[in-house]
């Protein structure tokens, strides 16, 4: 009989008892919803705590060459509290950083470590860095501050500057994972989850075919998103579903 020595590696099909508290960390405005929402809204629904935390201000974001910037990332600020609001989640926090433009740094690992002292999550959930040919480069490092982030949080002598006590997640969760390893049954929070992703109206164009343009066009963005949900649950047996790599910090 083989063990893995590697035990934070092991994959576990079921899914993990409600947790208090969630983190859930997004390069953008819409990216926790596009990974997580079910699963997250099931939580919620079940009384977790849900925190999502925003890195950028999704200020590129668009198509429309006469939206500014500025204009772009208040909108998506605001669309973003609405779609917490149809998860309910308890709070969104948003770093502000630029879209685009983020790039790993010692300070942004430290930034994540302290959310996650302060937060004491019991699950932290957010991008697979490790996902092979992941384009967006906010997205790879969103990922790895993340997972050293959660490193540094859980021993006590990593960022001793911030006063605080180290904290150990009992889970990581990694949406759009390279080796999904983790389900999350979403069936019956899969209108939420759509719900929340159409919040996001300014990326109905380059995220969601065009479905704040027509009805016809929302549907097929709804049929091709449970398409998906389906494909994920269907190695596990699941109706509809979110996966994950599942990783033991």
């Amino acid at each position: 009989m083989t063990t893995n020595t590697y035990s934070e590696l092991a994959g576990e099909h079921q899914p993990l008892a409600i947790p208090r508290r969630a983190l859930a960390i997004g390069a953008h405005p819409d990216d926790i919803e596009f990974g997580a929402g079910g699963t997250l809204a099931r939580w919620a629904s079940a009384g977790c705590l849900v925190t999502m935390l925003i890195v950028t201000d999704g200020s590129k974001g668009t198509w429309d060459p006469t939206l500014r910037p500025s204009q772009l990332a208040e909108l998506r600020k605001q669309e973003q509290a609405a779609a917490a609001a149809v998860l309910g989640a308890n709070e969104v926090e948003h770093l502000g950083l630029v879209d685009g433009e983020l790039e790993y740094t010692m300070q942004l690992r430290a930034t994540m470590c302290r959310y996650i002292r302060e937060m004491k999550p019991d699950v932290v959930i957010s991008h697979d860095p490790w996902r092979r040919y992941q384009l967006h480069p906010d997205h790879r490092a969103t990922g790895w501050a993340v997972m050293d982030g959660v490193i540094a949080a859980r021993d006590h002598l990593f960022f001793p500057e911030q006063g605080l006590a180290a904290h150990r997640p009992q889970a990581v969760l990694l949406w759009s994972a390279d080796e999904a390893d983790h389900y999350e049954d979403i069936a019956d929070h899969f209108e939420i989850k759509v719900e929340a992703l159409l919040c996001h109206s300014s990326q109905g164009t380059t995220t969601m075919g065009g479905a704040e343009q027509a009805d016809d066009r929302k549907q097929e963005f709804i049929e091709k998103l449970r398409t998906w949900s389906a494909g994920q649950g269907g190695p596990v047996g699941l109706e509809m579903a979110e996966s994950f790599k599942r990783i033991t910090p």
